[in-house]
């Protein structure tokens, strides 16, 4: 949602409150998202692969999730509500820098086009690990389901889309410390508090109940591992 806040003649500033944007359950999946990512960066390398494979899955369960809470959760999770078409990021890009872009009280088309590509880089990452192997001691639940050709196609995958997600995520810290520095607009604190400084005509998010978001976390965390454990 954008809340065009122009210039007062009068030199006045618009009359702000704060209000709730990021419900529960979104955030607590965004930080849950950041500790597996740590976890499984640092299990990878380290060659703790057994763990490895078990906390892909779990990030599989979000990613699912995720897409689920897009067009369940509340006003500013969903994805019709911050992703754009590319005409508008590009446009809200080349105004990145005046005070013409507006404020946003959920996610920017930028922020939103970062969202999606961190899902699918993590579904590309996470879903690439179930089919690798290290030629060594470990093989992914679903190696042997898959040629080795195939095998070996997904494993350069797997190594190679770490980097690029790597490379997301560097890029989205980078964007954080622009808005807060250059901005003055605080994106990290509201992801803890769910609760941001927006413009007084502002919605504030409603809806996102953690029970319901309980539940689909539940219905997703077992298709994904009960529906590896009945395919290997």
């Amino acid at each position: 949602m954008t809340i065009e806040t122009p210039g007062i003649a009068s030199g006045s500033a618009p009359v702000q409150a704060r209000i709730t944007v990021w419900d529960l359950p979104t955030r607590l999946f965004h930080w849950a998202l950041v500790l597996l990512v740590i976890a499984m960066v640092w299990t990878g390398w380290t060659g703790k692969l057994e763990l490895h494979m078990t906390l892909g899955q779990a990030v599989l369960s979000l990613v699912l999730f995720r897409l689920v809470w897009g067009f369940t959760g509340n006003r500013y999770a969903r994805f019709t509500e911050f992703v754009t078409g590319p005409i508008s990021c590009l446009r809200y890009l080349g105004s990145l820098f005046s005070s013409s872009s507006g404020q946003h009280v959920g996610h920017n088309p930028a922020g939103g086009y970062a969202v999606l590509a961190m899902l699918v880089l993590l579904a590309v990452q996470a879903g690439s690990g179930l089919f690798t192997s290290d030629d060594i001691f470990t093989d992914g639940p679903l190696f042997s389901k898959v040629s080795s050709a195939t095998g070996s196609l997904l494993s350069t995958v797997h190594r190679r889309t770490i980097w690029i997600l790597l490379g997301v995520i560097g890029l989205h810290l980078l964007a954080n410390v622009f808005y807060l520095v250059v901005k003055k607009n605080d994106l990290i604190s509201p992801m803890v508090t769910g609760r941001k400084l927006a413009p007084a005509a502002a919605d504030a998010g409603r809806g996102g109940h953690p029970l319901l978001a309980l539940v689909i976390l539940a219905v997703c965390a077992a298709i994904v591992f009960g529906g590896i454990a009945l395919v290997k």
